[in-house]
């Protein structure tokens, strides 16, 4: 059995990383584990997505009720390599939401560069049920059948977040970011950054194809608890 080194691909958008700080190597896999890897995903995407229309169609219908505009929302995060790529949502927030932020960072709840806060006053009539059942990540799968992300990974960041971003924490972007990853099924908001980066750490040394459908199983339970989503 072939064991290849991915090379994580030249960082595209450099505005976003870190100065100073080396861009990881991803660790060596077997040759057919990332072709494996795909296939996989884009045959859950398409079941998932079309198990899940109804309920994306209901949400995008009574996100237009309680708040108007589109229910739908495309938001830049930061991919493979360093790569900038839009991130399809169901929108959870009210429109204007982006420019309520600065005032809101004092409540900040969350350690390390990421902002989380509970009872965020920026959601919609809807937008706390959306988050805590995971509902308005469903589109998500639509990123994976572009290629910008996979079923399991760590979560996709914000560019103002990776560019705060020790080599640790830039490790995460050595594979595609996912839509399930070990944080959203190990307590998600209720971790610590320190705690968040070692689980994706950890994935990134033990993944494979057998280990990316276990975390898809455990992932099921997990949405069901709603434990640390919001």
């Amino acid at each position: 059995m072939s064991v290849v080194e991915v090379r994580s691909p030249a960082p595209a958008d450099l505005s976003d990383l870190p100065v100073g700080v080396p861009f990881p190597r991803a660790p060596a896999r077997p040759g057919w584990f990332a072709p494996a890897k795909r296939g996989l995903d884009v045959v859950l995407a398409v079941a998932l997505l079309l198990a899940s229309s109804p309920v994306i169609l209901a949400a995008a219908v009574g996100i237009v009720a309680v708040s108007g505009g589109s229910p739908f929302y495309r938001q830049d995060r930061v991919g493979l390599g360093g790569r900038r790529f839009r991130m399809f949502k169901l929108r959870t927030m009210v429109r204007g939401a982006h420019a309520m932020l600065p005032k809101l960072r004092r409540f900040n709840e969350a350690d390390g560069p990421v902002f989380k806060m509970r009872d965020d006053p920026r959601l919609h009539r809807l937008g706390a049920f959306l988050r805590r059942t995971s509902i308005d990540e469903l589109p998500n799968f639509f990123n994976v059948l572009l290629g910008d992300m996979a079923i399991v990974g760590p979560r996709p960041p914000l560019p103002e977040e990776v560019a705060h971003y020790d080599e640790y924490a830039l490790r995460r972007l050595v594979v595609k970011p996912g839509v399930t990853c070990l944080w959203q099924i190990s307590g998600r908001s209720h971790l610590s950054f320190e705690e968040w980066m070692a689980l994706d750490n950890a994935y990134i040394d033990a993944w494979s194809p057998w280990y990316d459908l276990e975390i898809v199983a455990r992932t099921i339970p997990a949405v069901l608890r709603g434990v640390g989503a919001h």
